[in-house]
């Protein structure tokens, strides 16, 4: 479950790193009772980030799939053997 900690907290720069890492999941940093950062591990961040890439490549191969931009895998092999082999 991710934390939530005051601003005044980021005094203990250990302590923040130490649970950080060890949760394995963002912190969140609150300013005068607000949402204000996050803060995570460069794993973490890293995990996250390649996560995102993984789901935007989804969406564009999906999209692609949509536009029927695809065609199948045995009518390419003919085209290839015609032009290649003859």
């Amino acid at each position: 479950m991710p934390q939530i900690r005051p601003i005044t907290d980021l005094r203990n720069t250990n302590e923040i790193s130490d649970i950080c890492h060890k949760q394995g999941e963002p912190l969140f940093i609150t300013k005068n009772g607000y949402g204000d950062l996050v803060i995570m591990s460069i794993e973490t961040y890293e995990k996250l980030f390649e996560i995102a890439q993984e789901d935007l490549d989804i969406k564009e191969a999906e999209k692609e799939n949509d536009e029927n931009s695809l065609i199948d895998g045995r009518d390419a092999l003919k085209k290839l053997r015609r032009k290649y082999f003859g």
